[in-house]
């Protein structure tokens, strides 16, 4: 809007309000006086610009695009704690039962006991928010001396923590409740409320999937993984708790009765041959070809709720081989056997299997 008010565009005019009879050039008394004044306007419009920007909802970043969609009852995701399983024995190798609240280290990452499933098995909660607590597995040091305690793993991640919700998501979230406003149960409806329960990635909605009344939702964890059976669980608890379904105690409509399942994993094994520079082996391209292919599942199943399916291209697989160094020419790629891309049904996700590298 005012990208045409430069320095030079705003002292011309000002130099043009000056009698000719003035001396006007560049160093003359009028000009040194001038020039300031317009350097000062000039930024003030540069301001006024970014301002402006900032007040409209795609142009808004950081905190005056939360306090713009907040305009519309939306708000930004915060930071959530992971939720994990672990496994605690004595020195006899048997389960054992700790205190609740005991805290445990593990890579920098303390985690805290705030449940217990069952004998020597607990929910821990990291205490770090953000996706950092799903990525640690193993053995865990206890912070404090419990007694018995011989052995503490940690492993399956329950609840992924999820980092704050990014400029672009909460974006493309604030277009999606305003231009599919969510209303008395309608699929939008509980997309919007299913996709806020913490660990929930995205979902999909099945209308009417066993007769009328019925809904079918099915959810991918927030770290692109098949969801934990506590995390579903949970959303069924949150939405039609199981044991009075349709009779309106969850978030759903009543007379509605809602069935929450997680997506199925497909894993994907990848043959091909590849060409290769002078020198290089097979092994020495491996890690890199692995990262390229989980990169594109994960895009994969990142768009997994915007897709009615995913598919598993061989020529997006190809392409992204060739970008390694090393890597000369790709042909003969199969995947799960078959030299052809991998169709996968709408409740199905990709998970990397193995990469067999011939040359």
């Amino acid at each position: 809007m005012y990208e045409h008010q430069t320095y030079e565009a705003i002292l011309a005019r000002m130099l043009a309000r000056v009698p000719v009879t003035i001396d006007k050039r560049e160093g003359s008394l009028i000009y040194d006086a001038l020039a300031p004044a317009a350097a000062e306007l000039a930024q003030s419009y540069a301001e006024l610009e970014v301002n402006n920007n900032l007040s409209f909802a795609d142009t808004a970043s950081g905190e005056f695009l939360t306090r713009r969609v907040a305009e519309f009852g939306i708000k930004r995701k915060v930071a959530t704690k992971a939720w994990r399983r672990g496994g605690f024995l004595d020195s006899n190798s048997a389960l054992l039962n700790i205190p609740l609240g005991s805290r445990y280290s593990i890579g920098g990452l303390n985690y805290t006991t705030i449940e217990q499933i069952s004998t020597g098995v607990y929910v821990l909660e990291c205490e770090t928010a953000g996706t950092a607590g799903n990525q640690q597995f193993g053995d865990l040091l206890p912070i404090a001396y419990v007694n018995g305690l011989a052995k503490a793993e940690l492993t399956e991640v329950l609840v992924p923590g999820e980092d704050e919700e990014t400029d672009e998501a909460l974006l493309s979230r604030y277009y999606e409740t305003v231009n599919e406003p969510a209303f008395g149960g309608n699929m939008a409806d509980y997309r919007q409320k299913i996709n806020a329960i913490n660990g929930v990635g995205g979902s999909k909605v099945f209308p009417t999937w066993a007769g009328g009344g019925t809904v079918k939702c099915t959810i991918i964890a927030a770290d692109w993984t098949k969801p934990s059976p506590e995390l579903v669980n949970e959303v069924q608890s949150t939405m039609d708790p199981e044991e009075n379904q349709g009779m309106g105690l969850g978030q759903a409509p009543i007379g509605h009765t809602v069935t929450i399942t997680g997506v199925d994993k497909v894993t994907v094994n990848v043959e091909t041959t590849l060409t290769l520079a002078p020198g290089v082996t097979p092994g020495q391209v491996q890690s890199d070809v692995e990262a390229v292919l989980d990169a594109y599942l994960l895009e994969q199943r990142k768009a997994w709720a915007a897709q009615t399916q995913i598919i598993v291209r061989t020529a997006q697989i190809d392409a992204r081989m060739l970008t390694i160094q090393g890597v000369e020419d790709v042909i003969g790629t199969k995947l799960n056997g078959m030299e052809a891309n991998l169709v996968l049904d709408e409740e199905e996700i990709p998970i990397l299997g193995t990469v067999v590298i011939n040359e």
